[in-house]
């Protein structure tokens, strides 16, 4: 667990651990040059319990706070913890339990569920967790993981092995949660969703994925189309981006740098047969002419994707092999 000047919030986050029905447990509490009380609540905890260990840095980013979490850790079962957020009290025993019946090669995830001091959470916030306990309950993250990422950075739990398998925190990526649940995908983990609330993140206005740099852009397309070439891209079929929106023009000028056979339509009759980046933009309907094209759907409308999968899957298209949602 990360900590850089929590000490707010601090408390009810360690109680939360402490209160877990799983008792046999182990925290590593990595103290990231906080500059308020967290050092004097850490080690007031660690004395008081010898479960919490506390390691102190200085000027040392997300990252490599991590790296030193994890070094300093001897669990069979790893797990990442936000030290602004709250587990239900059951989480620990319902994902250890969960892993332990699906072995190694399994990653345990679930729902979440935002709070914040006020009471109320923004429309946006309200959405990704639906829709995270809804990829549980179905066990779609797969299907969906060019979405959004499918496994937030605090609900998942893995084995030792697994985890050093996927690379674990090592690489220089960010967002590095986005960047490990590709990589949890890539190296064929089987990703297990438990259809119960299993985080509590709290929503506040110095959040991390609100003022970082980073996260301005939470689309990461970049990052989405690393691995789409890397795990799904298939040069004998065409590709297809459908939507010429901003979606649709930054995703084509990302793609057309590593893709031949590139094609874009939309639905869009002021855009059809225009010439934009060197692309002529075609009718949706080419695609049913096509011979197994990749298609790839930038559109953000949850109305417009409805409409769009119906008439794919009218062409008979599947999900996750045939086309995929970027949004």
């Amino acid at each position: 667990m990360p900590v850089h000047n929590t000490a707010k919030y601090l408390p009810d986050c360690i109680d939360s651990i402490i209160a877990q029905t799983n008792s046999n447990w182990e925290l590593i509490a990595v103290n990231n040059g906080s500059t308020d009380n967290t050092l004097s609540i850490l080690e007031a905890y660690a004395k008081g319990d010898s479960r919490i260990k506390v390691i102190h840095l200085e000027h040392a980013n997300l990252l490599q706070a991590l790296r030193s979490g994890y070094t300093n850790s001897s669990g069979e079962m790893i797990h990442r913890m936000d030290s602004d957020d709250k587990m239900p009290f059951d989480k620990l025993e319902s994902m250890s339990n969960a892993l332990k019946a699906h072995g190694i090669g399994s990653v345990i995830t679930g729902g979440t569920c935002y709070f914040n001091d006020e009471g109320t959470v923004g429309d946006g916030f309200r959405r990704y967790d639906n829709w995270l306990c809804e990829v549980a309950r179905a066990n779609s993250h797969k299907l969906e993981i060019y979405k959004e990422c499918v496994i937030p950075s605090n609900c998942w739990l893995v084995h030792r092995e697994d985890f050093e398998k996927a690379e674990g925190f090592n690489p220089d990526i960010f967002p590095e949660d986005y960047d490990l649940c590709f990589r949890f995908y890539a190296n064929n983990l089987k990703i297990i969703g438990i259809d119960q609330v299993l985080h509590l993140w709290r929503d506040r206005p110095d959040r991390i994925s609100r003022n970082w740099e980073v996260y301005k852009d939470n689309r990461f397309f970049n990052l989405k189309v690393h691995y789409f070439n890397k795990l799904e891209r298939d040069i004998n079929r065409p590709l297809v981006i459908w939507g010429a929106g901003k979606n649709g023009k930054d995703l084509i000028k990302l793609l057309q740098t590593t893709n031949e056979n590139l094609h874009w339509v939309c639905d869009n009759d002021r855009k059809i047969g225009k010439d934009i980046y060197g692309i002529r933009i075609e009718s949706f309907k080419s695609i049913s002419a096509m011979y197994n094209p990749q298609i790839i759907i930038p559109v953000a409308s949850p109305e417009g994707q409805v409409e769009i999968e119906k008439y794919l899957k009218s062409l008979s298209k599947k999900k996750g092999q045939d086309y995929w949602f970027f949004s």
